[in-house]
């Protein structure tokens, strides 16, 4: 069913003109997400990481929705998905909430579009369903151990002082509106889009979880279940492959790219130079063609990275 009960106002509907539909997780709170294109058992599944939301994949949609169904759902807490402030907001949960989707909906093969947090998460879902997997767009993201952390996400990260900072004065959506960016800048109402649902403390919260999830130590709670995904990730080495990586991310660096160099030696790599973070804002046209046609399979994805 739709959610009427977001009012979407008409300066975002004009960059966001979808109609969200909602999904009730296993644990109980309310899920946005987009369902655009052609109805049948096959879609391209979206997962967007913090502090973005399915605004994020807007242009991708427009673009591959024509040819094949889009589904785009908002992490719970986040983009116009329920904020409950007592939700479980680990690994573990993001994924059994994809899970729960995708199963509603009755999909049997599912190509992924993975980014930032949506990297853990979508590998999480795709390393226990290899079968249903086909193609898998990488940009810009992790899912395997790292001990890396900027310093400024390390400060957000930083218990009571990191959840006033994120919480109180928006201290990581904010400037991700602009360190994310390198090539151009957002738009002002670009940058609105993305910090639409987080204008409050309340509505905060999952921004600030998702930092304070990120399993640096060994005995964290998320610990186990990263793992766990970086051991299995050569379950999907015979999946379709392409990474769309943006050379100026502040946090996902090259050094990453590098890593997934290690594990999928054969995939595509379409590295941007003057990208950021956002990488499909940043990258724009080109950036997003690449996806588009790698998950349309129009033409073979060239390699131009060093």
């Amino acid at each position: 069913m739709s959610t009427d009960e977001i009012k979407i106002p008409e300066w975002l509907r004009a960059l966001y003109p979808f109609a969200p539909k909602s999904f009730q997780t296993p644990h109980g709170a309310r899920m946005s997400f987009l369902d655009e294109g052609p109805r049948g058992d096959e879609a391209v599944v979206m997962l967007h990481g913090n502090p973005t939301w399915s605004f994020f994949y807007r242009d991708l949609v427009k673009l591959v929705a024509p040819t094949m169904r889009c589904v785009v759902p908002d992490h719970i807490g986040m983009g116009l998905s329920e904020k409950p402030q007592d939700y479980s907001y680990r690994l573990a949960t993001r994924i059994a909430d994809v899970e729960a989707l995708v199963a509603s909906l009755g999909l049997k093969k599912v190509h992924l579009v993975v980014h930032d947090w949506g990297g853990a998460i979508g590998f999480g879902y795709a390393t226990r369903h290899s079968e249903m997997i086909g193609r898998i767009t990488i940009l810009n993201t992790a899912a395997f151990v790292s001990d890396r952390i900027p310093g400024r996400i390390a400060i957000c990260r930083a218990g009571g002082v990191g959840e006033f900072l994120v919480r109180a004065f928006n201290a990581f959506a904010w400037p991700a509106t602009w360190m994310s960016m390198h090539a151009r800048k957002l738009k002002e109402d670009e940058a609105r889009g993305f910090l639409f649902p987080y204008d409050s403390w309340a509505n905060r919260i999952a921004v600030h979880r998702f930092v304070a999830d990120i399993p640096l130590e060994k005995d964290h709670p998320s610990r186990a279940t990263l793992e766990e995904i970086e051991w299995r990730l050569p379950l999907l080495a015979d999946k379709a492959k392409l990474v769309v990586w943006g050379a100026w991310d502040f946090c996902f660096n090259d050094a990453f790219l590098d890593r997934w160099r290690e594990i999928y030696p054969d995939a595509e790599i379409c590295r941007l130079r003057d990208a950021g973070h956002y990488v499909p804002e940043d990258g724009g046209e080109v950036a997003r063609a690449k996806v588009r046609d790698f998950l349309l399979n129009l033409k073979p994805v060239s390699s131009h990275a060093p």
